[in-house]
């Protein structure tokens, strides 16, 4: 029995007509997808890539990514896919760690990544199909998929470490597929589904909980390039569902002519990668009649937890386990707690990652003897076992839906000259639901200005983990173990975008 990914996608998969994806210009079908994947496959193979290798992957939001994406499962590589923000400092990184036989980018960034590439091989992905990867010509329509066990991994994805040294994430066939067919049950997706897909690709929720599960339905997808409420309102006419960040469902809300009409042939709305405010969720089913459907979960485990498709969605809670997944609250030694009880929040299930890439002492450190993963997040189980996210021990930002580690930006900052130390946290924003923010002592009469920090942080970090406000003060606050309180500059500045 072939165990890839790749295999239960061809299972499920329609007739070779029907229609899979559809941009703005074209619509390939599950035909096209086949064929592509296979032709891409060929081309991997070509390279050089084996069974194992790694695809290191920096590229657009196209249908042609999501076909790269497809062929390495086709021949059992490794995905790794990259941030489209990330810059050549964050990229030398991962190339050094991850090791991958291939580099595929934008041929407008093919230079750039080529002089930190090494002995690599660096290619091009062209969305117009006429790029070295896309020119399928010369290249079979057709390939067996590589046979692979359920541990295999499939796909390795990068989190930040709050030591500021990323973490890949080693994710399998098994937890891909068994997430994704879980997701399919709990949402009640089938071939009649139409997902309106607005999010970016080199993320666990617009790759793998979108499109995985999108594909084990055999449904169909309308492909946005990027979210943009002028194209989102009137593309939700032809959509079933739609994915997207707490920032996605404020920014339409803001729109006035998004109304129930504009929702109605929508039966479900799902919103994860960030904590959706109770006052969002209440103001949109004012607006539209529908309640949002929040859900829970991370790189390292996919998706954890879901608010029922039939049953009560119930605001400030990320549902109830998905089917074969276990959630429990635990304290600081993993004893678990009973239900209302505030702990760490711990996973155990197919859906949870094999381990960290190339750190067995970090990997043993997240995992009890019994299996379950340490989440990192604070939360509670209710007796009716609904799970609410309480807060994040780990002083995780999520602004966009995006993770920014404050340690990362940390550690530029205090690199400037004129920086004697920094603290970055995320404060409230109507947009964003989180934006960062650094505050910083500087040395005494030190030049160093809002400015200098930005521009220095925009040169070597992603736009999103860029500090939105700069506060200078004279000294941090400490508790009494010398530790900054963290908390206090949240209640401090609080209000600085409200």
């Amino acid at each position: 029995m072939n165990d890839s990914l790749f295999a239960h996608i061809q299972a499920a998969m329609p007739g070779p007509t029907s229609p899979f994806l559809d941009t703005a210009t074209k619509r390939y079908s599950y035909g096209d997808l086949d064929r592509l994947s296979a032709a891409l496959g060929h081309r991997l193979l070509a390279l050089g890539v084996e069974q194992g290798d790694r695809v290191a992957v920096q590229v657009e939001k196209s249908p042609q990514a999501v076909f790269l994406y497809l062929a390495c499962l086709r021949i059992g590589a490794v995905y790794l896919p990259l941030n489209t923000g990330y810059t050549l400092r964050e990229l030398d990184y991962f190339f050094g760690d991850a090791e991958p036989r291939v580099i595929v980018c934008d041929p407008a960034r093919e230079r750039a990544v080529g002089g930190i590439a090494g002995a690599r091989a660096v290619v091009t992905l062209d969305a117009g199909e006429a790029g070295s990867l896309m020119d399928g010509a010369s290249h079979p329509a057709d390939l067996e998929p590589v046979a692979c066990e359920a541990d295999d991994l499939a796909a390795l994805l990068y989190t930040s470490g709050t030591t500021g040294r990323s973490k890949g994430a080693m994710l399998t066939h098994r937890n891909l597929a068994s997430n994704a067919l879980a997701l399919r049950e709990a949402w009640g997706f089938t071939g009649a589904d139409v997902l309106l897909h607005v999010l970016p690709i080199y993320h666990t929720h617009g790759l793998f909980v979108a499109i995985n599960t999108v594909l084990l339905a055999g449904a169909r997808m309308l492909f946005l390039p990027r979210f943009d409420p002028d194209a989102v309102i009137p593309a939700l006419a032809h959509a079933t569902v739609m994915m997207g960040v707490p920032t996605y469902y404020t920014r339409l809300l803001a729109r006035e002519d998004f109304n129930a009409a504009a929702t109605r042939p929508v039966r479900v709305f799902i919103s994860g990668s960030a904590p959706l405010l109770e006052e969002t969720f209440a103001a949109f089913e004012a607006r539209t009649g529908q309640r949002i459907l929040e859900r829970y979960g991370m790189t390292e485990t996919g998706m954890n937890t879901s608010n029922p498709l039939h049953g009560e969605r119930r605001a400030g809670t990320v549902g109830l386990p998905l089917p074969g997944v276990e959630v429990r609250v635990a304290d600081d030694d993993g004893r678990p707690l009973p239900p209302g009880e505030v702990g760490i929040l711990e996973v155990r299930g197919p859906n949870v990652f094999k381990g960290y890439w190339r750190m067995p002492e970090k990997t043993a450190d997240e995992f009890r003897k019994d299996g379950f993963f340490i989440t990192g997040d604070v939360g509670m189980i209710g007796e009716d076992g609904y799970v609410s996210i309480v807060g994040r021990a780990k002083d995780l930002v999520i602004s966009g839906g995006l993770n920014v580690y404050p340690k990362e930006v940390e550690s530029l900052i205090d690199s400037l000259p004129g920086v004697v130390e920094s603290a970055v946290v995320g404060l409230p924003h109507p947009d964003f639901g989180e934006a960062v923010a650094a505050v910083v002592v500087r040395e005494r009469d030190a030049a160093v200005t809002e400015v200098d920090i930005v521009l220095a942080a925009r040169a070597e970090l992603a736009g999103f983990k860029v500090p939105r406000t700069i506060f200078f003060v004279e000294a941090l606050p400490r508790n009494s173990m010398g530790k900054v309180q963290k908390n206090v500059l949240r209640a401090d500045y609080g209000d600085t975008f409200k």
